[in-house]
């Protein structure tokens, strides 16, 4: 059977990992919930075709028949990724689905993403938290030399960790509504509070039949290679969901993230948006 395509991208530090854990703990649902390559495998082999002298020359002659050749091969490589797998529902995690949404959703009209969000100001003060623990390591980007405020500044950059999926969250506004209808945003906050509900809600929009979560009790499996990442982003799973202590971040730092990000609080915290200075 072909399972359903189901994309888990977003922000890092909110929860994507921990999401993917409880995922997996629906009977039909299959998630290994380590990064994948397939996104990243889908967008070379587009980028090699299309400088590919003969697949050009094939496209000159007969292009509906050899772009419908690519489409067919395309999604047999999206969907033979997990072919081996007898679930109704495979989840596959890589951040740059999101990016790509009308690429995968041109293969897999019915796909559907989960986008993990948290408060800006608590994503960057995690990953700060954990530098400053590795602090004798750098950052895969090289950021370790930066201040304080000139770490946050970059990391909220537009090629970097918090700014490049944070641009391909804010590009969701020029989205046609038949895409939107495809994303599902889970907050970081709401799977802390309530994990129980969340899920629900999440395996029901999933078109799923309901599963009932232990916050205490869920499988804990191998994380991916946290070493990729030179430690600072951790991917630890846990056998029980345990809120993590608020970071305290300067306010300088929390003020600049308030301002640049205003549209994203207004969006999705709206109430901290207007506590914010």
């Amino acid at each position: 059977m072909t399972s359903r395509f189901v994309g888990v991208a977003g922000l890092p530090r909110s929860g994507s990992t921990l999401l993917c854990q409880l995922l997996a703990e629906h009977p039909d649902i299959h998630c290994e919930g380590h990064s994948s390559p397939l996104c990243n495998s889908l967008l070379a082999t587009r980028r090699f075709i299309s400088d590919d002298q003969f697949m050009l020359s094939q496209l000159d002659v007969q292009f509906d028949d050899t772009y419908a050749h690519l489409r067919t091969a395309m999604q047999g490589f999206l969907h033979g990724w997990h072919a081996n797998i007898n679930k109704p529902v495979v989840v596959d995690k890589n951040r740059a689905w999101l990016h790509c949404i009308e690429f995968l959703l041109h293969l897999d009209p019915e796909a559907k993403l989960l986008i993990p969000i948290r408060d800006l100001g608590q994503i960057y003060g995690s990953i700060e938290s954990q530098h400053q623990k590795t602090i004798l390591l750098d950052f895969i980007d090289h950021l370790a030399d930066f201040d304080r405020f000139g770490r946050a500044d970059q990391l909220f950059a537009k090629d970097k960790a918090i700014g490049a999926p944070l641009s391909s969250i804010q590009a969701v506004q020029d989205f046609p509504q038949s895409v939107k209808d495809r994303l599902y945003f889970v907050k970081f906050e709401d799977l802390m509070a309530q994990p129980v509900e969340t899920m629900a809600n999440v395996y029901q929009w999933l078109g799923l039949s309901p599963h009932q979560i232990n916050p205490k009790t869920i499988t804990a499996h191998p994380h991916e290679s946290d070493s990729h990442y030179r430690h600072k982003y951790l991917h630890k799973q846990h056998s029980q969901i345990i809120p993590p202590k608020p970071h305290v971040l300067p306010p300088r730092i929390q003020e600049h993230i308030a301002r640049a990000c205003a549209w994203y609080f207004e969006w999705f915290y709206p109430q901290k948006k207007k506590k914010q200075p």
